[in-house]
C-alpha cells in the first residue's frame, strides 16, 4: 500500500487529501481512496467504493429506507465551506449518521438488503481499452481484462451521484428488484398512480397518515401527492400521486412496509377502475369488499 499526502482533490468537496493506493489481490486492480475522510464520515461510507459501512448498500438505498434527506450542498460554492464546518463537529472515527431512531420497517428493509458477503468482482482488473478497439498486442502479458464492455445504465456512474444518493443506477436496480420480490412490481397500466395502505392503527387519521408517509420519504415533496383517502372503518388508505414516477419511488421505499403512528402498515399498488370493477369481492381476501369499492374511489 502506498500513501501520498495531498495526492488528489476529493471527489465531492474538491479539497486535497491523503490518498491511499493498493492492489486488491493477485490479478486484481489497483484501488485508491476517492473522497476525503470528512466527506466519508458525513455520509458513513467507504472512501473507495462509497457504500454504506453498516449495510454495504448505496447511499440512495440507505437514505430512502431511513427517510433521510440530503443536507450536504452539491454546488461548488458551498460544498467546501460545508466540509470545513463539519471538520469541527466530527470526532475521531465518528459518523454523523444516526440510524437508531429509524422505524422498524426501515431497519427490516435494510437488514434484508444488506450485503454481508464480499463482492470480489469489484476487485477484478479493469477492461482493456485497446482490446475493445482490436489494437492490444500484449496477449497474456496484458494486465487488463480482455472483455468487451457492457453498455447499460450501470456502466454510466459517477462519484457525485453515488455520494449524494441521486440518480444512482445501482441503487435504482436494488430498489426495483426488492419491490418486485415484495409484490410491488409497477403495474403495466401507466395510468395507475395510487398506492393502497392497509393494517393502519385504529386511531389513525387522514392527517396522521399523510404526515407519516411524507416524513418517511423526504425526497418526495408534499405537492407530489394529489390526495390521501383514509377509510377509517377498513383501517386503510389510498395515496394518490400526481405522477407515476413518484408513485414508483414511494413503492420502492415502502416495499417492506411503512410505519404509521408506531404500527407497521402494508403497501400494495392500486388497481385501475376496470380491474377493480371486474374483481368479485371475497371474504377470504384480507381487505374484503371494502377494498374493492374504495379502490374505485381512490382512482377517480
Amino acid at each position: 500500500m502506498s500513501k501520498q499526502e495531498y495526492g488528489r482533490e476529493c471527489g465531492t468537496c474538491a479539497r486535497p487529501f491523503t490518498v491511499f493506493r493498493w492492489k486488491a489481490g493477485a490479478g486484481g486492480r489497483f484501488k485508491s481512496t476517492v473522497v476525503c475522510q470528512t466527506c466519508a464520515k458525513i455520509k458513513n461510507v467507504c472512501q473507495t467504493c462509497l457504500l454504506d459501512l453498516d449495510y454495504g448498500l448505496p447511499v440512495q438505498v440507505r437514505d430512502m429506507a431511513l427517510g433521510r434527506k440530503n443536507e450536504a450542498p452539491s454546488s461548488e460554492v458551498n460544498r467546501e465551506y460545508y466540509a470545513q464546518n463539519m471538520d469541527g463537529k466530527l470526532e475521531a472515527n465518528q459518523s454523523l449518521l444516526d440510524s437508531s431512531r429509524a422505524s422498524s420497517a426501515a431497519k427490516d428493509m435494510l437488514k434484508s438488503l444488506a450485503r454481508t458477503d464480499p463482492y470480489y468482482k469489484r476487485n477484478r482488473a479493469q477492461l482493456c481499452s485497446f482490446f475493445a478497439k482490436g489494437e492490444c498486442n500484449r496477449a497474456n502479458d496484458c494486465p487488463y481484462r480482455h472483455e468487451l464492455p457492457n453498455e447499460n445504465e450501470l456502466s454510466h456512474q459517477n462519484i457525485k451521484d453515488r455520494f449524494y444518493g441521486r440518480n444512482d443506477p445501482v441503487a435504482k436496480k436494488i430498489l426495483s428488484v426488492h419491490a418486485s420480490k415484495q409484490g410491488l412490481e409497477p403495474p403495466q397500466d401507466q395510468a395507475i398512480t395510487s398506492l393502497f395502505i392497509s393494517s393502519l392503527p385504529a386511531d389513525a387519521t387522514e392527517a396522521s397518515v399523510r404526515t407519516a408517509l411524507l416524513n418517511s420519504i423526504p425526497s418526495i415533496p408534499p405537492t407530489a401527492v394529489k390526495s390521501v383517502v383514509h377509510v377509517e372503518k377498513s383501517r386503510c388508505a389510498f395515496i394518490n400521486f400526481k405522477e407515476r414516477k413518484d408513485a414508483e419511488r414511494a413503492a420502492e421505499a415502502w416495499a417492506g412496509g411503512v410505519e404509521v403512528d408506531g404500527t407497521k402498515a402494508n403497501v400494495k399498488w392500486g388497481r385501475s377502475r376496470g380491474a377493480a370493477a371486474g374483481t368479485a369481492p371475497s371474504a377470504s381476501t384480507p381487505s374484503g369488499s371494502g377494498m374493492a369499492s374504495q379502490m374505485v374511489t381512490a382512482t377517480d
